[in-house]
């Protein structure tokens, strides 16, 4: 996909009341500190489009951006890292299973995990989650560059068994320093939302 424009259109917080879009969505989720924020500016060819800090636990909120007036991509707030509550933490749970099982328009999911190191039990618990709420999460393996290329396979396969994956699920390894990755990933949102599209018209 050309991007042609892009904007920070929502912001939904824990008490805000979820939009009714009419744009197809795919959402993206993820721990604090996996590179999420970098992931989506290197989607959208932005370099501060998406905040990054080095204070995991930053997004706090679900954000909606739209891409060329076509559709949102939606980022999630982070999990796992944030020095906030137990209470905070379930607030924001709660935020994300909402969206999850309410919205209308999501057509995909994205879970991001950091490929250098074991799925944590939250990242299994979030796959397990999105699952739950009827998606099959594709995984993009974060953090490509910081691995040599003979470990990269090694790393998918603990991945896979790491997170128990269903057979046959999508693993796309990603480095927002080279942008290794991203064509990858706009190819298959491309054809996600061609093959909605086209069920929506035989329907």
């Amino acid at each position: 996909m050309v991007i042609k424009n892009v904007s920070l259109d929502i912001v939904c917080g824990v008490t805000s009341t979820l939009p009714e879009n009419d744009r197809p969505e795919i959402a993206f989720a993820g721990k604090s500190n996996v590179g999420k924020s970098s992931l989506i500016n290197a989607l959208m060819n932005r370099k501060a489009l998406a905040r990054t800090s080095s204070q995991p636990g930053k997004t706090q909120t679900i954000n909606f951006y739209n891409v060329n007036e076509s559709m949102y991509l939606v980022d999630l707030p982070g999990y796992g890292y944030a020095k906030v509550s137990q209470a905070e933490k379930e607030k924001w749970g709660h935020l994300i299973e909402r969206y999850l099982h309410g919205s209308k328009m999501l057509k995909a999911v994205f879970l991001l995990i950091d490929i250098r190191h074991e799925p944590s039990k939250n990242d299994k618990t979030m796959y397990e989650w999105i699952r739950y709420n009827g998606y099959q999460p594709i995984i993009i393996a974060t953090k490509l560059d910081k691995l040599k290329r003979s470990q990269i396979q090694k790393h998918i396969k603990m991945l896979r068994q790491g997170l128990e994956l269903v057979p046959g699920t999508q693993i796309i390894p990603f480095s927002s320093a080279t942008k290794q990755g991203r064509d990858e990933i706009w190819e298959l949102m491309d054809s996600i939302l061609e093959e909605k599209k086209d069920c929506e018209t035989v329907e």
